[in-house]
């Protein structure tokens, strides 16, 4: 029985949804290039076809020692980013001070 996949490709600055492409392995009967047709019925960028199985490794979902599906949890580390936005607020304060400086005192009344 064929298998249908979906192969996930980077976002470029005009997508208004991540683009894909469908891919069709293990199956059996003539497609006569429908591909093309099934691309843009369904959105993909492009359908592939094989009568091979075709595994695609970034559609592996890494499993627990109970077969449960890994689930990772990335947390941020604010401290670097807090310091990076303090470092820019002094040097825009600075640069503030500095042009208020060199205006001339009649400018401020």
């Amino acid at each position: 029985m064929a298998r249908l996949q979906i192969l996930e490709l980077p976002e470029g600055a005009a997508d208004d949804r991540p683009p894909f492409v469908l891919v069709i392995d293990q199956w059996t009967n003539p497609f006569h290039g429908r591909a093309h047709q099934l691309a843009d019925q369904i959105g993909a960028r492009a359908v592939f076809v094989f009568e091979e199985t075709i595994d695609i490794p970034a559609n592996d979902v890494p499993l627990d020692a109970d077969g449960y599906p890994v689930k990772i949890r990335v947390e941020p580390d604010f401290d670097q980013f807090r310091e990076q936005v303090q470092d820019e607020i002094a040097k825009a304060q600075a640069k503030v001070t500095d042009a208020l400086r060199e205006l001339p005192l009649r400018n401020l009344l």
